[in-house]
């Protein structure tokens, strides 16, 4: 075994970046550098056959390297950022006993995010409140209801998008209740930060290199067999989280007969980027990232062993 050198005894590190850009394989040799276990930072990864889907590490790979937080519910449960930091943070404890050090990987920036520097935790509910909220917003728009919040809370409202209305009425039922705003509310919350030194590690490449690659993954994909993973799926009662992963409402439309093939891959891909480009956008905010350049010809090998001199 090799011994963990005592300066990143007390580490974490999160290696992170948009689809497609090739974290498991330099993860994998990163985490052999580290003495690491690596423990999925990925919404979709945690679902039972999404395994072409969510491109989970191969099994043969898991299985020389520890992996956590894969595979681990099926697609019909639902599974929130509350569930990921339960099963996150007991992942980290299973590894810092074993001596070893945890390395969460992959592109769900919001579950990055709850684990560093924790999750508001105020449990009151009041269905009857959120009732009427939903009410007002099928009734006059969500738009009215950002309009409210940015009377009370004007921090939270210039954060939360006018149409995601969910987290408006989170926002305005936490005000009701508690009488404070969930701006201020959410301040009051302790993460990883708190107790570890956090590295990030964000990959990036040329854009156009990067869309190649979603290309080519897509590609890749349907020669592995998607189309018949999808179907299985779809004679599932999907969860609500597990329906939002890309490739499910892409190969419903194929399945029903309103389009072939082609086009299903054509807005797999398209919308694949598009999600790429959100990730990008997310991980930007975080102004504790170190961003590492990655070239389309460069070796996972060579791209570890610069993030393992930024680190050492």
């Amino acid at each position: 075994m090799i011994k963990i050198l005592p300066e990143i005894q007390h580490q974490i590190t999160f290696l992170v970046g948009p689809t497609a850009i090739g974290k498991t394989d330099i993860a994998c040799d990163l985490a052999e550098k580290l003495n690491a276990e690596i423990v999925s930072c990925d919404s979709m990864q945690v679902y039972k056959g999404m395994d072409i889907l969510s491109s989970k590490p191969p099994k043969v790979l898991r299985k020389k390297l520890r992996h956590h937080l894969i595979d681990i519910i099926p697609a019909t449960q639902e599974y929130n950022v509350s569930r990921y930091r339960h099963d996150a943070l007991r992942s980290i404890k299973r590894i810092l006993k074993k001596g070893k050090v945890p390395l969460f990987v992959g592109g769900t920036g919001l579950y990055m995010s709850i684990l560093i520097d924790g999750i508001f935790n105020l449990k009151a509910k009041n269905k009857d409140i959120r009732a009427k909220l939903s009410q007002k917003a099928q009734n006059l728009g969500s738009h009215y209801l950002h309009e409210r919040l940015k009377k009370v809370d004007p921090q939270a409202a210039s954060k939360i998008h006018p149409n995601d209305t969910k987290r408006i009425i989170r926002a305005l039922e936490v005000f009701q209740i508690s009488g404070q705003p969930i701006s201020k509310l959410q301040n009051v919350r302790h993460g990883l930060a708190a107790k570890f030194d956090i590295n990030i590690f964000c990959l990036n490449m040329e854009r156009h290199k990067l869309y190649q690659r979603i290309e080519k993954r897509v590609d890749k994909m349907f020669s592995q067999g998607l189309l018949q993973e999808v179907k299985q799926l779809l004679k599932l009662k999907l969860s609500q989280t597990a329906r939002f992963a890309i490739g499910i409402r892409e190969l419903k439309g194929y399945f029903e007969g309103r389009y072939g093939v082609d086009e299903a891959k054509r807005l797999i891909k398209k919308n694949t980027k598009l999600y790429a480009k959100r990730q990008l956008t997310w991980f930007r905010k975080d102004k504790r990232i170190k961003w590492i350049k990655v070239s389309d010809n460069e070796k996972p090998k060579e791209v570890s062993e610069r993030i393992w001199k930024e680190l050492y």
